[in-house]
């Protein structure tokens, strides 16, 4: 029998000394504990309300995500300027698409108020440490797309960490 480990030094020394196999089933397991927890913790329907309150700029886009608890609030949107031409910010997760995301737990999508087209998203997404995303600013000018900024996050340590923002010009983009 394995004896519990009982302090932090302890539960590391018992990890050191696993094998490769059994440490990546724990990693595993970690990760699954903490999706469990972002879908059992909180009160998704306030988030999501509380998002659409708060996740937009006065562009009509949606600002940077944040942690909420144990989950990332995603918010996402489009403003139509013409049938041709609009502006858009939305969050890629682990290079997916935020409604496309394996760990997508839930999106709300509402038309933009007032007299634009568009519209606006709530996702939330576990906090899952290694997660990485990308907010994807872009527009469309005669139904061709560009990318125009990326800020990306890590999350490391229950936590959303920057770790690079670019500028996208055509350039870059061949």
């Amino acid at each position: 029998m394995i004896e519990p480990a009982t302090t932090p030094d302890d539960v590391v020394r018992f990890v050191r000394s696993m094998s490769d196999v059994d440490l990546h089933h724990v990693a595993e397991v970690v990760r699954q504990v903490q999706i469990e927890r972002a879908i059992d913790n909180g009160d998704h329907d306030a988030i999501i309300a509380a998002g659409f309150d708060s996740g937009f700029g006065r562009d009509g886009l949606g600002v940077l995500p944040w942690v909420e608890g144990s989950v990332i609030v995603c918010p996402g949107g489009m403003v139509s300027k013409s049938r041709t031409s609009h502006r858009c910010r939305f969050i890629s997760v682990d290079d997916t698409w935020v409604w496309d995301s394996g760990l997508l737990l839930r999106e709300d999508k509402r038309s933009s108020p007032g007299t634009q087209e568009g519209f606006r998203a709530i996702a939330l997404v576990p906090l899952v440490d290694g997660t990485e995303l990308d907010v994807v600013t872009g527009k469309a000018r005669s139904g061709q797309h560009s990318v125009d900024h990326v800020v990306s996050y890590e999350v490391r340590e229950g936590g959303l960490v920057e770790v690079s923002q670019r500028n996208v010009t055509p350039a870059n983009m061949r």
